[in-house]
């Protein structure tokens, strides 16, 4: 059994995870919220490594739509052996000027899909156990997990909550299944294109390798912690030396 679910598939992280899966030979289940063509672009392209590819709109923060997209994917993929965690929102805004109903919003999205999507991927990953795979879950967090930040506390938050859920799920599903976690640092994605000038370079002043990290630096990791057979309840971070720990 060889087929993936990775959330927020669409663009960014989550489209460079789909595709290096599909040229390491999984079929892929590509999830969207509002990108569906940019999602059925992604799943054409892993086709064409030779795979199969499902496309499934939902909103996995709703654990009804998650729980969809799970049972969707196993019908139509034959199982589900792996599921990446990566769908997230990020919002710049500083404390005071922050609502209540944003701080739950980027909460929703970013820790609580991945229980969501994780619960309703259990019995898919047992029986994948069952049929002498090596089922895992990878939570992409954040370098902001460890540092904090001023104008997202709840972005930084959440993704520092996703740590805790990633070592609590290694332990409650051992010795069965795995469960990691990514941790990026500067990623060039959509969510990343609004930094000035400025920003930018106080950025790649304090990232030791001299440049953003690209998606498929993160796609690299995600596969390596996949196939890490005897590495559980860990994080891999990946930030160019900006975090050396």
């Amino acid at each position: 059994m060889s087929s993936a679910v990775i959330t927020g598939s669409s663009r960014g992280i989550g489209r460079a995870v789909a595709l290096r899966f599909a040229r390491d030979g999984y079929d892929v289940a590509v999830n969207y919220h509002t990108s569906e063509s940019a999602a059925h672009e992604v799943a054409d392209a892993a086709r064409e490594e030779g795979v199969e590819a499902v496309v499934v709109g939902a909103d996995v923060s709703d654990p009804d739509a998650a729980a969809h997209l799970l049972e969707r994917a196993a019908d139509e993929l034959g199982g589900v052996a792996h599921l990446v965690n990566n769908a997230g929102i990020d919002q710049h805004v500083y404390t005071a000027d922050l609502s209540p109903a944003d701080f739950d919003r980027v909460t929703d999205v970013n820790v609580n899909s991945a229980f969501a999507c994780t619960k309703a991927a259990l019995p898919h990953l047992h029986a994948a156990a069952e049929a002498g795979a090596a089922p895992s879950v990878t939570n992409v967090s954040s370098i902001l997990a460890y540092t904090g930040a001023a104008v997202e506390c709840h972005y930084a938050a959440s993704k520092g909550a996703l740590l805790s859920l990633t070592k609590s799920h290694a332990r409650d599903f051992a010795p069965e299944i795995r469960v990691n976690a990514v941790a990026p640092g500067h990623v060039e994605t959509d969510m990343t294109s609004d930094r000035s000038e400025a920003e930018k370079r106080e950025e790649l002043a304090a990232i030791p390798r001299g440049r953003y990290g690209r998606p498929e630096d993160i796609a690299d990791a995600v596969a390596y912690l996949r196939d890490a057979g005897f590495v559980t309840g860990e994080t891999l971070n990946v930030n160019g030396g900006e975090l050396m720990r």
